[in-house]
């Protein structure tokens, strides 16, 4: 499996640059992990396969589903990709690279657990502010345009919050300066993460049925469902932020009603 990463890797430095490895190879991973994960939520819904495990009974109309993907390509090209190309010179001057040797998995997984950490305490408050009553009507309310969510309106938001809340995922790997394949892998658990949490649906394999403090969907649709004063959930992807400061009570007390019936 090494050696398979390794002759990829070597093909990759090879006919690539570093500048079009780490903007328009990590933009390309993107959009590809990112559509390939969420759009076949959007066939689910629309056909109603595997409806008894939607966590809300209401769909989103196909017109609602192509403005989220309209939007979502206007804000990628637009925003994130001339965001990534600016953030270039940053990264390599704090350490980033995409040269042998490959970091070993010890460290590639100490890394990951570092960005998830810290985008988890990052995240939270910065999300929480998003909810105060300004910021939430001139900036997060986009993103609460779909009361019930579906995986692609992970991304669904104001350029502004996806800038500010963007910060919470590429502070982690600025701070240590990593390999580029750390931050692809970083970037890819990222993304399948937050479409998850998403994607409108609860099944018996997700991952928080399995995994402590793990979040997902139940926990984050909660979230989408309630009003902005009331919400809470406002963690990213483990939700010890929310038990630590109490935010996450209604949906604690709701589980725990339907657990009793």
């Amino acid at each position: 499996m090494a050696s398979l990463v390794e002759s990829g890797w070597q093909y990759l430095v090879t006919h690539f640059s570093d500048f079009q490895l780490a903007c328009i190879g990590s933009f390309l991973l993107h959009e590809s992990v990112f559509f390939l994960s969420g759009l076949p939520f959007i066939f689910l819904e629309r056909q109603g396969f595997l409806s008894k495990y939607k966590i809300q009974t209401k769909n989103n109309t196909p017109a609602a589903q192509g403005k989220c993907i309209t939007r979502l390509l206007l804000y990628h090209f637009c925003v994130n990709l001339p965001l990534m190309m600016a953030s270039y010179p940053v990264f390599t001057a704090m350490g980033m690279r995409s040269s042998f040797p490959l970091p070993s998995w010890k460290e590639v997984s100490a890394q990951i657990l570092f960005y998830f950490i810290i985008e988890d305490f990052v995240f939270y408050w910065g999300h929480r502010i998003l909810h105060s009553k300004w910021l939430y009507k001139n900036v997060h309310s986009v993103h609460h345009e779909y009361a019930t969510p579906f995986g692609l309106t992970s991304e669904y938001a104001h350029p502004a919050e996806i800038l500010f809340l963007g910060f919470a995922t590429i502070v982690g790997p600025a701070l240590t300066g990593p390999h580029l394949i750390t931050l692809w892998l970083w970037m890819v658990l990222r993304v399948l993460e937050t479409v998850e949490a998403h994607c409108g649906y609860h099944f018996p394999w997700s991952l928080s049925n399995f995994l402590p403090l793990y979040g997902g969907a139940d926990f984050h649709d909660y979230h989408h469902r309630l009003l902005y004063t009331k919400s809470g959930n406002y963690s990213s992807t483990f939700v010890y932020m929310d038990w630590i400061f109490g935010t996450d009570k209604g949906y604690r007390r709701l589980k725990s009603l339907k657990e009793k019936q």
